[in-house]
């Protein structure tokens, strides 16, 4: 988690009642409402505080399959610690579209993600998943706030994710010292497809224009096509999964540089201070993509 500044920590307004879903709805409908969703949010405003919730939720076994194949698990039982917060994308979406959202659905940028994976469950039962916004922070690049996602199996809490976020705004606190993101063990050299993000799409329904080609990513400013985050953490997470158990541990990143598609990029891993820590680097080691530790 990160650390709160208590003169600019904000936690968001009195919650509401989760808005229910009986089903996921269609991503073209939400990301095209996405697309056109203005902000007017003013410096030092709570946030509202919004949820979804859905409460039967099934996993599609060829689905998580194809997830796996994608990501680079193997083919088994075993539920990738990344695939609910994949499940969850449109409970997300729908909290950027409401009216009281106060900013630009696009343009938030993924700074940081935990998921806590606590009980094995059996995967074909119902899964009832509820997102919400959470805190928020003042920094010196903007608006950081989290949405927080807890999933239940027979009411017993069995997963969570919370997600940092960053809008841009300008602000008078002084920036922090960067630290330098360190490698443990050798590294695995990956070669990354340039079709890496639209296959992504087809699974996640993530069809963000940055993601898919050159063209559409240049138009919001990138050189070209970058990676989706949380692939790229769960191909770390894949690269590592003989070493994890089915559950009780928890994964953070911190989400830096964009992976630009196709990437010749460098994988590390090891142990310190009794947490596996990895990270992404590009091919040259002197960029990095994103940084984690499991505990």
């Amino acid at each position: 988690m990160k650390s709160m500044n208590k003169s600019t920590d904000q936690n968001s307004s009195q919650n509401s009642a989760p808005i229910m879903m009986e089903q996921l709805p269609s991503m073209p409908a939400l990301l095209g409402k996405v697309a056109f969703k203005s902000g007017r949010y003013q410096l030092g405003d709570p946030l509202p505080g919004l949820s979804t919730k859905i409460s039967a939720l099934h996993i599609n076994p060829a689905h998580l399959q194809s997830y796996q194949s994608l990501c680079g698990f193997e083919q088994s039982d075993k539920l990738p610690a990344t695939y609910l917060h994949m499940l969850a994308f449109p409970l997300f979406l729908n909290i950027l579209i409401q009216q009281d959202f106060p900013m630009k659905a696009m343009g938030q940028v993924h700074l940081r993600n935990k998921i806590s994976i606590l009980e094995q469950f059996d995967l074909g039962q119902a899964i009832s998943m509820t997102a919400g916004i959470s805190r928020s922070n003042l920094t010196s690049k903007g608006l950081e706030w989290d949405i927080d996602v807890h999933a239940h199996v027979d009411n017993q809490l069995v997963w969570s994710s919370e997600s940092t976020f960053l809008h841009r705004c300008k602000t008078d606190i002084k920036r922090s010292r960067v630290l330098v993101v360190k490698k443990y063990g050798k590294p695995q050299t990956w070669s990354v497809g340039a079709d890496t993000g639209r296959r992504y799409a087809r699974i996640s329904g993530d069809y963000n224009p940055i993601h898919l080609t050159d063209i559409t990513a240049k138009l919001f400013g990138f050189k070209q096509a970058i990676a989706h985050g949380m692939w790229s953490k769960a191909r770390c997470l894949a690269a590592m999964d003989q070493q994890l158990p089915a559950a009780g541990y928890s994964v953070d990143v911190n989400f830096h540089r964009p992976l630009f598609l196709p990437s010749q990029v460098q994988f590390y891993s090891g142990q310190r201070q009794g947490q596996q820590r990895f990270s992404l680097f590009n091919q040259g080691g002197d960029q990095a993509h994103l940084e984690g530790f499991i505990s």
